[in-house]
């Protein structure tokens, strides 16, 4: 079948009496609708459940789920929400069934204790993973093959990906939708949700504090200077001059406020500004490295490897390949921005680096 003969199946998982309310609706915002407009491929979304009918939410809210687990064996994407984590194991069936999507190639989602379901299926075995931070020990204790990560939103493991709690759901759908679709169609769908298509950070701004939206109006103003002004030689000294701070007293408030370093959210703002090129410009490699603040072509190489995993090149021919050919293909899956082996295009979730007092 010819990938734009046919949508893309996504499928949810759900359970009776513990359905993710907030997760589910989530994944009904991002896979529910027509986002053809937006970059994205048709959908064919439905929920699942191992016994189809009525189905109650962990708010009490019931829903009439019509498809049964024999779903998932044609299915591109599945998803799972919050699970309970101490009164019920995944069924034999149910684990029979995750595993054989994703021996196919089909991506398989989790959000929050959601993930307790693919370590039940032995599925995150080797790989790094998270959920909820307030679950992220008890995932370690049980299932020492899976390494834990409690400090991130998300973790891309190729074809698995584990979300953190509850809004976490979001960073988790939107980083798939990056990774598959590009920057351009993510940005689109968040603006689309009112989300900030990338929080910069993890969950370890939320443990002990939740983190001060920008709020701080003098550094909001900064961040958006900076934004406009890429392609300078940003330091902190010069950011901290601009916020009428010392540099000491701006990282540390800089990192209360965002939840990472000046050094990681400039690198992060320069690669999103460098992929949104890649995708819709023909500018050389070499001048969107200027244009963004990299500098030389062998900089923005250096830094586009090491966070997504592929060369810009190889990114710009991705999407640009993805608009021509539409979505999905037959099974296996191969969806588009996909590297087998490489943990998709962004590979895990890059850890925030420290440099308070170097150029990004």
């Amino acid at each position: 079948m010819d990938t734009a003969d046919r949508p893309l199946v996504v499928s949810a998982v759900v359970a009776d009496g513990v359905v993710g309310s907030f997760g589910l609706g989530v994944t009904s915002e991002v896979f529910g609708y027509d986002r053809t407009a937006m970059g994205l491929p048709r959908f064919d979304f439905a929920l699942v459940t191992e016994h189809p009918g009525q189905v109650r939410t962990d708010t009490g809210l019931r829903l009439l789920v019509d498809e049964g687990l024999d779903r998932l064996a044609r299915s591109d994407i599945v998803t799972l929400t919050a699970w309970e984590l101490y009164d019920r194991v995944p069924s034999p069936e149910l684990v029979a069934a995750l595993r054989t999507a994703q021996d196919r190639g089909a991506i398989i989602v989790s959000q929050c204790t959601g993930a307790f379901v693919l370590a039940h299926a032995g599925l995150l075995d080797g790989c790094r993973a998270t959920t909820h931070w307030r679950y992220a020990g008890e995932l370690a204790a049980r299932f020492p093959a899976v390494t834990v990560d409690p400090a991130v939103l998300y973790v891309d493991c190729g074809r698995l990906i584990t979300g953190a709690g509850t809004a976490a759901g979001v960073d988790t759908l939107l980083h798939l939708v990056r990774r598959e679709w590009g920057a351009a169609a993510a940005n689109a769908l968040a603006r689309d949700m009112v989300v900030p298509p990338h929080r910069d950070g993890g969950q370890a701004q939320f443990i002990d504090a939740p983190v001060a939206r920008c709020e701080d109006d003098l550094l909001g103003a900064v961040l958006e200077w900076a934004r406009a002004h890429l392609a300078e030689e940003l330091t902190v000294d010069l950011l901290a001059r601009r916020a009428l701070m010392s540099p000491r007293s701006f990282a540390r408030r800089f990192k209360a406020t965002t939840g990472t370093t000046p050094h990681a959210w400039l690198l992060g703002q320069r690669l999103a500004a460098a992929e949104a090129l890649l995708e819709g410009s023909d500018a050389p490699v070499e001048e969107i490295a200027r244009l963004v603040g990299f500098g030389t072509a062998a900089g923005l190489r250096e830094q586009f490897a090491r966070r997504r995993g592929v060369s810009p090149r190889a990114y710009r021919q991705t999407f640009r390949a993805a608009r021509t050919t539409g979505s999905v293909g037959t099974a296996p899956v191969q969806l588009h921005g996909h590297r087998p082996g490489a943990g998709g295009v962004w590979g895990d979730q890059p850890g925030v680096e420290a440099g308070l007092g170097q150029p990004a």
